[in-house]
């Protein structure tokens, strides 16, 4: 193979990536993130609203992955894997087979049919009932990271919309409300945690929406995109008291709708993508399945749920949209797919600039960095930089046999465009 055995899992070249590159925009292309995540063979699409994800996009989804589970393990969540497929009639239990619109049916052996779970709340309550008896087994909480599927009847925006994708879900077990209020608040903490490390904290908007059956509302996490999917009502004075508060456009009344924080009354109206949602279930799940638990006076009571989204596959497309630019992606170095992209520009490999630029991409390996080498010397110099540019990976090094004579490589910051030269031994230093 052409990628170093060793290197494997820090370094990659990129003649032994499968997938390619594209200049050209696809006709099929209806965002930014479609655009560039096929183009540079991140994603590609299988059919309307679904992905395959290639070596590229699956580190980057890895990557998010990561930062989501570190922070639901922060707050006491147990991560488990539920099944795929349900059955019929726990669909039934809970009134939702008829009434969940985006519910794939699917046939099986006889008369029987099942789910293609979009959610899990009809899988994961019949699991818990097994094992919780007493007052004494709760409170706790477990999550998954899961393909998911909906039967979207306009799949749209790339990974924004889709009929298949890739989401976290959180469910929490509590014997009396403020109990769930409590860990409720932590997993909002936990939220604000993971979207700052994903870069996007300071687009991110709590936003209120309809609450349902138990509590006057949900909460969603709004990213501001030019091009979001959804309409946001977003609270000025909390904005100017330092808190990200906005209303969902299927509540809001103009004229008649008051931040619910601040009390105050001027709105400015944006385009955003919802990133995840938190709802408190109540006993809305637990009742139709009899989770009960004998409290302290051994009285049977209903189990109190929180459910806890965050979609992991949407969040790589809001991040492909809120971080690019005209020539590609820009992405955060949290989480690209590799942080170095290494371009020797020689006519042979036994040239000195292939050779030292070599040698720097195993050095930065071995030290535990992870660098892209564009091994490519068949090809330009600009169709190499355009794409590094597209790929969007933080730092450029180009060695040449011009900053060769200074011992040096020059190095471009994606995000900035800035170029200067820097010694090799302080390259890999860092």
């Amino acid at each position: 193979m052409k990628c170093h055995d060793s290197l494997f899992l820090r370094g990659m070249l990129i003649s032994a990536l499968f997938s390619k590159t594209s200049k050209e925009v696809r006709d099929d292309a209806d965002s930014r993130n479609a655009d560039f995540l096929v183009r540079g063979g991140y994603i590609a699409k299988t059919m309307a609203g679904v992905y395959s994800y290639l070596p590229l996009g699956l580190r980057v989804l890895r990557r998010i992955e990561q930062i989501v589970r570190e922070e639901m393990n922060a707050i006491g969540g147990q991560e488990i894997l539920l099944s795929a497929l349900s059955s019929r009639e726990e669909w039934q239990k809970t009134g939702r087979w008829d009434d969940f619109d985006a519910l794939f049916h699917l046939p099986g052996v006889g008369d029987q049919e099942y789910a293609l779970n979009p959610t899990h709340e009809e899988v994961i309550v019949p699991v818990v009932r097994q094992f919780v008896h007493s007052y004494r087994d709760l409170p706790f909480a477990c999550y998954q990271i899961q393909t998911k599927f909906r039967k979207e009847l306009r799949a749209k925006s790339g990974v924004l919309r889709g009929r298949e994708f890739l989401m976290k879900d959180l469910y929490s077990f509590h014997q009396d409300e403020e109990n769930l209020d409590e860990y409720y608040a932590k997993v909002q903490v936990a939220y604000n945690h993971i979207f700052e490390r994903l870069g996007l904290l300071n687009r991110t908007y709590l936003t209120y929406a309809s609450g349902g059956s138990f509590s006057k509302y949900s909460h969603e996490y709004q990213v501001l995109l030019p091009k979001g999917e959804d309409t946001i009502f977003i609270s000025e004075e909390a904005e100017n008291h330092g808190k990200r508060i906005a209303i969902n456009t299927e509540i809001f009344e103009d004229g008649k709708t008051t931040c619910p924080v601040t009390g105050g009354s001027i709105f400015r109206k944006e385009n955003a993508s919802e990133a995840a949602n938190i709802f408190k279930l109540g006993t809305r799940f637990t009742e139709p399945f009899g989770l009960h638990f004998l409290d302290e006076n051994n009285e049977q009571k209903l189990v109190i749920m929180g459910c806890y989204g965050l979609g992991i596959s949407r969040i790589l497309g809001i991040l492909a949209e809120s971080f690019s630019d005209e020539k590609g992606l820009v992405w955060p170095g949290a989480i690209a797919p590799y942080t170095y992209y290494i371009i020797p520009l020689a006519k042979k490999q036994s040239d000195a600039a292939y050779k030292k630029a070599h040698a720097l991409y195993e050095k930065l390996c071995k030290e535990k960095q992870e660098c892209l080498f564009d091994d490519r010397i068949d090809q330009s110099a600009g169709s190499r930089f355009a794409d590094a540019d597209l790929l969007g990976v933080p730092t450029r090094i180009v060695v040449s046999e011009k900053t060769l004579i200074s011992n040096e490589a020059e190095i471009m910051e994606r995000k900035t465009g800035e170029i200067k030269k820097m010694d090799f031994q302080q390259i890999v230093k860092g």
